[in-house]
Protein backbone atom coordinates (compact mmCIF):
# COMPACT_ATOMS: atom_id res chain seq x y z
CA UNK A 1 0.00 0.00 0.00
CA UNK A 2 1.21 3.27 -1.10
CA UNK A 3 -0.01 5.73 1.45
CA UNK A 4 -0.09 9.94 0.90
CA UNK A 5 -0.62 12.53 3.52
CA UNK A 6 -1.90 15.67 2.12
CA UNK A 7 -1.42 18.86 3.97
CA UNK A 8 -3.48 21.66 2.52
CA UNK A 9 -2.75 25.24 2.67
CA UNK A 10 -3.75 28.18 0.69
CA UNK A 11 -2.24 31.33 1.72
CA UNK A 12 -6.13 33.34 1.21
CA UNK A 13 -7.04 33.07 4.61
CA UNK A 14 -9.02 35.95 5.19
CA UNK A 15 -10.30 35.64 9.51
CA UNK A 16 -6.70 35.45 10.24
CA UNK A 17 -4.23 36.25 7.75
CA UNK A 18 -1.63 34.15 6.46
CA UNK A 19 -2.85 31.55 9.40
CA UNK A 20 -1.53 28.40 8.11
CA UNK A 21 2.09 29.54 8.51
CA UNK A 22 1.83 31.86 11.89
CA UNK A 23 3.89 30.50 14.63
CA UNK A 24 2.42 28.97 16.97
CA UNK A 25 5.33 27.88 19.88
CA UNK A 26 7.89 29.15 17.57
CA UNK A 27 6.89 26.63 14.73
CA UNK A 28 4.70 27.71 11.32
CA UNK A 29 1.58 26.37 11.91
CA UNK A 30 1.83 23.93 9.02
CA UNK A 31 5.05 22.38 10.49
CA UNK A 32 3.44 20.61 12.78
CA UNK A 33 0.70 18.77 9.98
CA UNK A 34 3.96 18.08 8.43
CA UNK A 35 6.38 16.89 10.62
CA UNK A 36 3.97 14.19 12.72
CA UNK A 37 2.85 12.54 8.97
CA UNK A 38 6.87 12.38 8.76
CA UNK A 39 7.52 11.02 11.77
CA UNK A 40 4.80 8.18 11.90
CA UNK A 41 6.80 6.90 9.23
CA UNK A 42 3.29 5.65 7.60
CA UNK A 43 3.44 7.94 4.46
CA UNK A 44 5.14 7.22 1.13
CA UNK A 45 4.62 11.05 0.77
CA UNK A 46 4.06 14.34 2.77
CA UNK A 47 2.54 16.40 0.51
CA UNK A 48 1.92 20.37 1.06
CA UNK A 49 -1.01 21.70 -1.56
CA UNK A 50 -0.35 25.46 -1.54
CA UNK A 51 -0.96 28.11 -3.71
CA UNK A 52 2.00 29.98 -2.37
CA UNK A 53 6.01 29.54 -3.44
CA UNK A 54 6.33 31.02 0.15
CA UNK A 55 3.95 28.41 1.82
CA UNK A 56 5.76 25.45 -0.72
CA UNK A 57 9.66 26.47 0.34
CA UNK A 58 8.42 26.84 4.18
CA UNK A 59 6.71 23.44 3.85
CA UNK A 60 10.09 22.00 2.26
CA UNK A 61 12.20 22.99 5.47
CA UNK A 62 9.94 20.85 7.22
CA UNK A 63 9.92 17.46 5.63
CA UNK A 64 7.05 18.34 2.89
CA UNK A 65 7.01 17.50 -1.25
CA UNK A 66 5.49 20.15 -2.92
CA UNK A 67 6.69 19.40 -6.71
CA UNK A 68 3.71 21.75 -7.82
CA UNK A 69 1.45 24.71 -6.91
CA UNK A 70 -2.54 24.37 -6.54
CA UNK A 71 -4.40 25.74 -9.29
CA UNK A 72 -6.14 28.81 -8.71
CA UNK A 73 -9.45 27.45 -9.55
CA UNK A 74 -9.10 25.12 -6.26
CA UNK A 75 -7.79 27.77 -4.19
CA UNK A 76 -10.59 30.13 -3.93
CA UNK A 77 -12.98 30.96 -0.64
CA UNK A 78 -15.45 28.42 -2.75
CA UNK A 79 -13.36 25.73 -3.33
CA UNK A 80 -13.52 22.59 -2.15
CA UNK A 81 -11.59 20.85 -0.01
CA UNK A 82 -11.86 17.00 -2.95
CA UNK A 83 -11.59 19.18 -5.61
CA UNK A 84 -7.64 19.78 -4.46
CA UNK A 85 -7.34 16.17 -3.67
CA UNK A 86 -8.12 15.40 -6.95
CA UNK A 87 -6.11 17.64 -8.73
CA UNK A 88 -3.21 16.07 -6.36
CA UNK A 89 -3.45 12.67 -7.29
CA UNK A 90 -4.30 13.73 -11.29
CA UNK A 91 -0.84 16.01 -10.88
CA UNK A 92 0.97 12.93 -9.17
CA UNK A 93 -0.62 10.52 -11.99
CA UNK A 94 1.36 12.48 -14.29
CA UNK A 95 4.50 12.23 -13.04
CA UNK A 96 4.00 8.38 -12.81
CA UNK A 97 3.01 8.32 -8.94
CA UNK A 98 -0.05 6.69 -7.92
CA UNK A 99 -1.55 5.83 -3.92
CA UNK A 100 -3.34 3.37 -2.76
CA UNK A 101 -4.92 6.07 0.23
CA UNK A 102 -4.62 9.32 1.01
CA UNK A 103 -4.98 10.95 4.59
CA UNK A 104 -6.18 14.57 4.94
CA UNK A 105 -4.52 16.61 7.56
CA UNK A 106 -5.80 20.00 8.37
CA UNK A 107 -3.00 22.61 9.88
CA UNK A 108 -5.42 23.90 11.71
CA UNK A 109 -5.41 20.52 13.89
CA UNK A 110 -1.99 21.02 15.42
CA UNK A 111 -2.37 18.90 18.33
CA UNK A 112 -2.92 15.41 16.60
CA UNK A 113 -0.69 12.89 16.94
CA UNK A 114 0.92 10.45 15.35
CA UNK A 115 -0.31 7.72 17.44
CA UNK A 116 -3.51 9.51 15.71
CA UNK A 117 -2.67 8.65 12.71
CA UNK A 118 -1.32 5.05 13.24
CA UNK A 119 -4.77 4.41 14.83
CA UNK A 120 -6.74 5.79 11.84
CA UNK A 121 -4.55 3.28 9.99
CA UNK A 122 -5.70 0.76 12.49
CA UNK A 123 -9.39 1.00 12.11
CA UNK A 124 -9.43 1.01 8.66
CA UNK A 125 -7.81 -2.27 8.47
CA UNK A 126 -9.79 -4.02 11.49
CA UNK A 127 -13.25 -2.40 9.99
CA UNK A 128 -12.34 -3.35 6.19
CA UNK A 129 -13.51 0.74 6.06
CA UNK A 130 -13.73 2.50 2.77
CA UNK A 131 -12.66 5.48 5.09
CA UNK A 132 -12.27 6.66 8.69
CA UNK A 133 -12.83 10.35 10.04
CA UNK A 134 -12.12 11.69 13.08
CA UNK A 135 -14.53 13.25 16.03
CA UNK A 136 -14.57 13.79 19.36
CA UNK A 137 -17.19 14.55 22.16
CA UNK A 138 -19.29 17.47 21.56
CA UNK A 139 -19.51 19.76 24.60
CA UNK A 140 -22.81 20.07 24.32
CA UNK A 141 -26.35 18.47 22.78
CA UNK A 142 -27.27 20.09 19.66
CA UNK A 143 -30.68 20.65 21.55
CA UNK A 144 -29.13 23.04 23.13
CA UNK A 145 -28.68 25.28 20.24
CA UNK A 146 -31.17 27.52 18.39
CA UNK A 147 -31.73 30.99 16.17
CA UNK A 148 -32.25 33.76 17.87
CA UNK A 149 -34.66 37.37 16.56
CA UNK A 150 -33.35 39.95 16.08
CA UNK A 151 -35.01 41.22 19.58
CA UNK A 152 -33.61 38.31 21.19
CA UNK A 153 -36.64 36.83 23.18
CA UNK A 154 -36.57 33.10 24.02
CA UNK A 155 -40.03 31.98 23.85
CA UNK A 156 -39.19 28.36 22.27
CA UNK A 157 -35.90 28.67 22.25
CA UNK A 158 -36.00 24.90 23.94
CA UNK A 159 -37.69 22.95 21.49
CA UNK A 160 -38.46 20.03 23.88
CA UNK A 161 -39.46 19.57 27.75
CA UNK A 162 -36.98 16.65 27.71
CA UNK A 163 -33.85 19.39 26.64
CA UNK A 164 -34.14 20.38 29.46
CA UNK A 165 -32.13 17.97 30.96
CA UNK A 166 -28.66 18.37 32.90
CA UNK A 167 -25.44 18.31 30.18
CA UNK A 168 -24.18 14.87 32.29
CA UNK A 169 -27.68 13.42 31.76
CA UNK A 170 -27.91 14.07 28.23
CA UNK A 171 -27.42 11.41 25.26
CA UNK A 172 -23.67 11.53 23.93
CA UNK A 173 -23.33 13.00 20.45
CA UNK A 174 -20.00 13.74 18.60
CA UNK A 175 -18.81 16.07 16.03
CA UNK A 176 -16.28 15.73 12.82
CA UNK A 177 -13.03 17.60 14.56
CA UNK A 178 -11.13 18.08 11.28
CA UNK A 179 -7.91 16.31 12.24
CA UNK A 180 -8.35 13.20 10.01
CA UNK A 181 -9.93 12.21 7.21
CA UNK A 182 -8.02 8.90 5.54
CA UNK A 183 -10.03 7.30 2.07
CA UNK A 184 -8.84 4.60 0.25
CA UNK A 185 -8.34 6.14 -3.38
CA UNK A 186 -10.12 4.00 -5.32
CA UNK A 187 -13.20 4.17 -3.31
CA UNK A 188 -12.77 7.94 -3.60
CA UNK A 189 -12.46 8.09 -7.21
CA UNK A 190 -15.48 6.25 -7.59
CA UNK A 191 -17.78 7.83 -5.54
CA UNK A 192 -16.25 11.43 -5.07
CA UNK A 193 -17.73 11.11 -1.60
CA UNK A 194 -16.05 9.76 1.75
CA UNK A 195 -19.96 9.17 3.18
CA UNK A 196 -20.94 6.47 0.76
CA UNK A 197 -20.25 3.67 2.43
CA UNK A 198 -17.77 1.84 5.12
CA UNK A 199 -16.83 5.29 6.40
CA UNK A 200 -16.59 4.86 10.05
CA UNK A 201 -16.06 7.07 12.85
CA UNK A 202 -12.35 7.41 14.71
CA UNK A 203 -13.22 8.81 18.39
CA UNK A 204 -10.14 10.95 19.41
CA UNK A 205 -9.98 12.77 22.68
CA UNK A 206 -10.73 16.64 23.32
CA UNK A 207 -7.52 17.47 24.10
CA UNK A 208 -6.19 16.46 20.47
CA UNK A 209 -9.24 17.93 18.91
CA UNK A 210 -8.58 21.58 18.44
CA UNK A 211 -9.87 22.87 14.94
CA UNK A 212 -7.79 26.63 14.95
CA UNK A 213 -10.01 29.23 13.43
CA UNK A 214 -9.72 32.33 15.76
CA UNK A 215 -6.91 34.18 18.46
CA UNK A 216 -8.75 32.06 20.59
CA UNK A 217 -8.02 28.54 19.26
CA UNK A 218 -4.18 29.61 18.89
CA UNK A 219 -4.25 30.83 22.66
CA UNK A 220 -5.77 27.78 23.49
CA UNK A 221 -3.57 25.13 21.30
CA UNK A 222 -0.22 27.56 22.43
CA UNK A 223 -1.14 26.80 26.09
CA UNK A 224 -1.46 22.77 25.33
CA UNK A 225 1.67 22.62 24.01
CA UNK A 226 3.27 24.64 26.70
CA UNK A 227 1.65 22.25 29.25
CA UNK A 228 2.65 19.45 27.32
CA UNK A 229 6.67 21.34 27.91
CA UNK A 230 7.07 22.17 24.58
CA UNK A 231 7.80 25.79 25.60
CA UNK A 232 7.13 28.44 22.99
CA UNK A 233 10.68 29.86 22.39
CA UNK A 234 13.25 30.60 18.72
CA UNK A 235 11.96 28.02 16.09
CA UNK A 236 14.39 24.93 16.03
CA UNK A 237 16.32 24.30 12.62
CA UNK A 238 14.34 22.46 10.67
CA UNK A 239 17.13 20.12 9.60
CA UNK A 240 17.75 18.87 13.28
Amino acid sequence: MKNLALVPARSGSKGLPNKNIRPLCGKPLIAYSIETAVRSGLFDTVHLSTDSPKYAEIGKRYGADAPFLRSVENSSDMASSWDMVLEVLDNYAKLGIVFDTVMLLQPTSPLRTCDNIAAAFELMEQKNANAIVSVCQADYPPTWYNQLPENGIMTNFIRDEADKKRRQDAAVFYRINGAIFLTKIAYFYTYKDIYHSACFAYIMDKSRSVDIDDELDFLFAESVLKHEGKLCSTPPSPNS
